[in-house]
């Protein structure tokens, strides 16, 4: 009888184990996959996807430093600035070296670049991106900003007349570029005069073209409706 009882006691312990198995999943363990590997493309994607984060900040902090009025605030926002636009640069500096191939990471290598001081290496980026993309709008404004911080007036003008072609909000950007350009020029003691006064003089005019001109584009017509 004692004998009978213990076989019974182990048939009722396996019969209800049985459930528990299968109410935790049932079977074997399922197989762990190995996570895809990511293509060269998703990769540039993610590491361009990341810069632009840090661009976005480091253009906030720009900003800030531009229109404080306090020493410090300014020389802090002024660092933070360029501490995100230098992890950014890497950022997309990798993305170029994983997809040789996307235009945007060579555009984005040019504006961080453009924005810490390194204007001929910008160039040389705007150019890949260009190469790239013939005619790519962003980047032809961006070297138009390369070409102010170089001086290279007679380059920034084409690029603004290269864009009024085919892209007027940009080039409205760009022109507006040049005035604040013009304008830290005017209180400097080593600027041409004649030079300076003579681009004064053709901002003015492209100035007075884009406002007579500005009902032919579709915007422009959109808002003389309203």
């Amino acid at each position: 009888m004692k004998m009978r009882m213990q076989i019974w006691s182990a048939c009722l312990l396996a019969a209800t184990a049985v459930p528990v198995a299968w109410a935790n999943g049932g079977g074997p363990e399922p197989e762990m996959r190995a996570p895809r590997e990511q293509t060269p493309e998703e990769k540039a994607k993610t590491l361009y996807n990341e810069g632009v984060h840090d661009v976005k900040k480091a253009d906030k902090y720009q900003a800030d430093a531009e229109k404080s009025t306090d020493a410090k605030k300014k020389d802090r926002a002024g660092h933070e600035a360029q501490e995100y636009y230098a992890s950014a640069l890497k950022r997309f500096q990798q993305a170029a070296q994983t997809n040789p191939e996307m235009p945007e990471a060579w555009n984005y290598v040019g504006y961080t670049n453009r924005h810490l001081g390194n204007y001929d290496v910008a160039l040389s980026a705007y150019e890949q991106a260009l190469t790239l993309r013939p005619g790519y709008p962003d980047a032809l404004e961006y070297r138009g900003e390369a070409f102010l911080g170089l001086n290279r007036i007679a380059d920034a003008k084409q690029a603004y007349l290269d864009l009024f072609a085919g892209n007027r909000q940009l080039a409205d950007k760009l022109l507006v570029a040049m005035r604040g350009w013009l304008d830290v020029q005017k209180t400097s003691a080593s600027a041409d005069a004649t030079a300076v006064g003579e681009f004064d003089k053709w901002i003015q005019e492209r100035s007075a073209i884009a406002g007579q001109t500005a009902a032919l584009t579709r915007d422009g017509a959109a808002a003389s409706w309203n």
